[in-house]
């Protein structure tokens, strides 16, 4: 940009905020076309618009791109929680739950939650932690759409049954809030999904028993304008806390935990799920601390502390010759460690569709395997899977600020599509060293198939 533009470029920002959106739409045009990244330390708004607009909150007319953000009645409701005001206290103990952590207190839930849904009134609805409060609860679905705003506060330990046939309905699912608008979750309490005896009898656990689901511990399913925070999750039977079609939704503040060989614990899950903000959040399991998959966007991820785990992970997708969409993640500060990967995108031969718009930046590893990595060949299952043409595109993926220590000789894995090459992949200030207490000292790339950008320092590197 030269330095008449410089001098010229304060004074059409002012004008140009005074003028229609259709001339705003014009000057942020102007600014991918003319931005030269490498003068402003390589942030390439050209390579990466989606998270670059100059004026936030506008909408930019024949732009084609959906708003973004998150919902403004998500603060809104919490501050109507909060509020004084006329509001009903649902206690499961006043509805026969003993929270002796014996006593199965399914049914007093039950019939906490249909007064709390049905009230006209704002609802607490509470489950006690006093004297170490333990509920013992086989799976329940807490229906919605409710009358009005519900507050869950969990102060005590919620525990699953782990009798597996009481999974005979439903063995996909434990704690499910099905379609409640305007709901917030947490208190500061425990839900603990009992899951030894579900690992115990899982094939990757035990080879000769048959693969076979196993329930997710928390699933949001449907839920919009929702709010979840201050919760330990641990234990799940299979995934922690699934998102599954939600909109508008912020998480902060929780604990996922289990053991490292508990097998696909993925930490939190997100399908179909659209505004969704995580914060403050640490996890240790034995799967993905992170999942995003199919009809997800709009995904932003903040302060996550990984590991142990498999890491943070876009897939997989594409199983099963399926189309697949999922676009603008954005994962700004994390620290992974002794994962056995740390951001990956995993897809499968023969699905279609795409992955693009994804940023990873602010990402510090160490004792990592396979740090950055892109699998467009991925194949989980012990047969070898069959060579097909067709493949999920993956594009416009940007790496920023990304160090720290790898345990695996390829620090940068880019095992990308023949047919469909990985497009506008962009490195900038990506540095790893290999980790010598794990018998690595020198790291490589490995770039196949792969159009690529290196934007200051990276190392290793791939040839561009």
């Amino acid at each position: 940009m030269s330095p008449e533009n410089h001098f010229i470029l304060p004074y059409l920002i002012i004008l140009l905020l005074s003028l229609s959106p259709c001339c705003i739409s014009r000057f942020h045009n102007y600014l991918l076309d003319n931005f030269n990244g490498e003068e402003y330390g390589g942030n390439y708004l050209g390579v990466y618009p989606s998270y670059y607009n100059p004026i936030r909150g506008v909408k930019f007319c024949n732009s084609g791109k959906k708003e973004q953000g998150y919902s403004p009645y998500l603060k809104k409701l919490q501050g109507r929680l909060a509020s004084a005001g006329k509001t009903k206290t649902v206690d499961v103990l006043k509805y026969g739950a003993k929270g002796d952590g014996k006593t199965d207190d399914s049914k007093a839930f039950q019939k906490a939650w249909k007064e709390a849904c049905s009230s006209s009134s704002k609802v607490i609805f509470v489950v006690p932690g006093a004297k170490d409060f333990s509920y013992h609860l086989k799976p329940i679905r807490f229906k919605g759409p409710c009358i009005s705003d519900i507050a869950v506060q969990i102060a005590g330990t919620i525990i699953a049954s782990d009798d597996r046939s009481n999974y005979k309905k439903d063995g996909r699912h434990w704690l499910v809030f099905d379609k409640v608008i305007n709901l917030s979750v947490g208190g500061g309490g425990i839900i603990d999904g009992n899951g030894n005896t579900w690992w115990e009898n899982s094939c990757k656990i035990n080879k000769k028993k048959p693969c076979k689901g196993a329930p997710t511990a928390l699933t949001f399913y449907k839920c919009k304008n929702l709010v979840v925070k201050d919760l330990r999750i641990q234990n799940a039977q299979q995934m922690h806390v699934s998102f599954q079609s939600c909109t508008y939704v912020e998480a902060s503040n929780l604990v996922v935990h289990s053991p490292e060989k508990s097998p696909n614990t993925d930490g939190i899950h997100i399908t179909g799920t659209q505004n969704i903000q995580l914060t403050n959040t640490t996890i240790a399991t034995g799967d993905d601390c992170i999942s995003v998959v199919n009809g997800s966007e709009n995904i932003q991820a903040n302060n996550i502390s990984c590991g142990p785990g498999h890491g943070i992970s876009i897939g997989s997708l594409g199983s099963r010759n399926s189309k697949v969409h999922v676009s603008d993640v954005m994962i700004n500060g994390a620290k992974l460690s002794g994962t056995t990967n740390g951001v990956r995108i995993k897809t499968w031969q023969g699905g279609s569709g795409s992955a693009s718009n994804i940023t990873f930046q602010n990402v510090d590893m160490q004792d990592v395997k396979n740090p950055i990595i892109i699998d467009q060949n991925y194949c989980d299952q012990d047969a070898p899977c069959k060579q097909q043409s067709s493949s999920v595109q993956v594009e416009n993926i940007f790496y920023r600020n990304i160090t720290g220590t790898s345990a695996s000789k390829a620090a940068i894995d880019f095992n990308c599509s023949k047919s469909h090459p990985c497009q506008g992949i962009v490195l900038q200030n990506v540095n790893f060293t290999g980790n010598v207490d794990a018998g690595v000292e020198k790291v490589t790339a490995v770039c196949n198939n792969v159009n690529i950008q290196n934007v200051g320092t990276v190392s290793p590197r791939c040839p561009a």
